[in-house]
Parts: C-alpha cells; sequence; structure tokens
C-alpha cells in the first residue's frame, strides 16, 4: 500500500470529520468536482458546498453521517477494503466509509462507497474528484 496517499487521505477525511475548513482547503482542489448520491444525481463542482456544510455541521457540533440530533457525540471514521492506485502523481483511493456514531440508543453505523481522485498539484497533494455510492444493493431502474 501506497503510505504516502494513504496518510494523505486519512488527513483529507479527519479534515472533514472536524469541520476544518483549513485543513480542508489544504487537502482540496479549488475545480473540485463530486458525486454525491443522498444529495442530487448531479455532479456538484466546487468546494462552497462543503464549505458550507462543513460550517453549519460546526455549529451545530455534528460532522458529515452521523446520526446524532444536534447534540455532541462521539464519532470515528474506518476505511473499509481500502485500495489505492498510484501513477506517478494521480492516485486513485477506493474503500467503503464507515461512520461510526455513539449515540444514546447505541451505536450507529453510516456506510458509503467512494473512490478519491488525488493529483499533485504544485507540489502538493490535492483531491480533485470524489464518486460516492451507496454501501447497499441500489435499484438499476429509478423506483
Amino acid at each position: 500500500m501506497d503510505e504516502e496517499i494513504r496518510t494523505f487521505l486519512l488527513r483529507h477525511l479527519q479534515a472533514v470529520q472536524e469541520n476544518n475548513l483549513a485543513a480542508y482547503h489544504a487537502t482540496t482542489a479549488e475545480d473540485l468536482t463530486l458525486y454525491e448520491w443522498w444529495v442530487t444525481p448531479h455532479r456538484l463542482d466546487g468546494i462552497p458546498f462543503h464549505e458550507f456544510m462543513m460550517t453549519a455541521n460546526a455549529a451545530r457540533g455534528s460532522v458529515f453521517g452521523a446520526e446524532g440530533k444536534g447534540e455532541k457525540s462521539s464519532t470515528r471514521f474506518d476505511l473499509s477494503n481500502l485500495h489505492i492506485q498510484r501513477y506517478g502523481d494521480t492516485a486513485i483511493a477506493s474503500y467503503t466509509l464507515l461512520i461510526s456514531t455513539a449515540t444514546p440508543e447505541g451505536v450507529k453505523v453510516a456506510a458509503h462507497n467512494e473512490s478519491r481522485v488525488i493529483v499533485k498539484l504544485n507540489g502538493a497533494w490535492k483531491i480533485v474528484h470524489v464518486h460516492k455510492s451507496p454501501a447497499w444493493p441500489a435499484p438499476h431502474v429509478q423506483p
């Protein structure tokens, strides 16, 4: 496994979990493109969407994928089946993101399949594209 890319990816995901905008900007390209299946069936461009989401989450004490109702809760993420493909200054990381949140009712786990394209730009690794899909059997035909 490519430890340089793995370490970078974990730093990026930690920034998202902590709603750390400075670290998010340091690890994300301005022209980011992404697909987030639960938000819209269309591509999202740029990082303003995530800036808004992270600022709102920080204000209510939650993180992406957490099941809490606004109260602060203990949350962690794990990367299941992480696979990294590196081609020079480009890498692709694919995995199932597991977000576990402690709630008064017990631990809740949200899962999403993700691919992140990472490119070295001006000497620094940046996320340039993200594609997320459900980690459950989605129908092939729209309901």
